[in-house]
């Protein structure tokens, strides 16, 4: 009998040898399966229309590279709305993404689900984890039909209008706003030079009257005080104006270049001539007839002035 046996022995050895491990060679050892992410409604119900906050949360080992569903996800049969992402918290080894989806719903199902995948990136492979699905009722806000009941009831009609608060029509007043800047522009480019006259006339017009004023102010000041001093305030008061209205620097002038710039005007000469007796020869009570002559002078011929330039 051990004979007849041995034959067959030495038939299954070989395969029996195949089957045991080589020494010194490793076991491969299968990896590790992904934890599962968690997603879930923050409510039960919701109304059609109504925004709807979808929480996914997959908690995992820090070295894991997960990547989260974007806008261009699936997310039938809600719409998408937003999102808001957290910031990745790792304690004690364990790494938790935390994102919330802001959705909505038109659809009538009375009961709608939802499972969002989580993609994990492992070398060149993605693998997609997926959550238990999540549900949401829909909260109807019609009555229910009674039972048996075949037609839909009838609408109610109501022609009453609602009063709409007017509203502001930005376009048409930006155009009108384009356009009338685009007539001062152009009315600006075409009357540009008789504008700027007038406006020239109407501001040597200001100043002349300025002038005589202040000058009549001065001089009520010296009938007073007889003071050398309003003299002098007088004549630098005609110098300046007159400098402005020539457009020059006659104010920096001597009283010989004035007069040489006036083309030796006898009352300016005169004028001129008499206040700086009073100015630099301190000449008080003797001169006063003389010093009202020359301020009507210098009055004089400044409105001479003004009227030539202006005219």
């Amino acid at each position: 009998m051990p004979f007849r046996l041995l034959p067959r022995l030495c038939r299954l050895l070989p395969v029996g040898l195949l089957l045991l491990p080589a020494p010194g060679r490793a076991t491969q050892t299968l990896p590790a399966p992904l934890p599962q992410p968690q997603g879930r409604f923050l409510q039960a119900t919701v109304r059609v229309g109504e925004p709807l906050d979808y929480e996914l949360r997959y908690a995992h080992a820090p070295g894991l590279e997960v990547v989260f569903p974007d806008s261009l996800a699936r997310f039938a049969p809600f719409e998408y709305a937003g999102k808001t992402f957290y910031p990745t918290r790792t304690r004690r080894g364990v790494s938790l993404d935390r994102a919330v989806y802001h959705l909505r719903t038109f659809r009538l199902d009375s009961v709608q689900t939802l499972a969002l995948p989580v993609a994990v990136l492992q070398g060149p492979d993605t693998l997609s984890v997926l959550p238990v699905p999540s549900r949401v009722g829909l909260r109807r806000t019609a009555a229910p039909l009674p039972p048996g009941t075949a037609a839909l009831p009838p609408l109610r009609q109501h022609l009453t209008l609602e009063p709409v608060p007017p509203a502001f029509n930005y376009p048409y007043w930006l155009a009108g706003l384009a356009a009338g800047l685009v007539l001062l522009a152009g009315g600006a480019a075409l009357f540009r030079r008789r504008l700027v006259r007038r406006y020239r006339a109407y501001k040597q017009r200001k100043n002349h009257g300025y002038f005589l004023a202040q000058f009549a102010r001065h001089v009520e000041r010296f009938e007073l005080s007889r003071s050398a001093t309003n003299v002098e305030r007088a004549v630098v008061l005609w110098k300046n104006y007159l400098a402005g209205l020539e457009n020059s620097a006659l104010n920096s002038f001597t009283t010989r270049e004035i007069v040489a710039y006036f083309e030796n005007d006898a009352d300016v000469r005169q004028a001129l001539s008499t206040t700086d007796r009073v100015i630099y020869g301190n000449l008080q009570t003797e001169g006063a007839e003389e010093v009202d002559r020359a301020f009507q002078r210098l009055r004089g011929f400044a409105e001479r002035r003004y009227a030539s330039v202006v005219g």
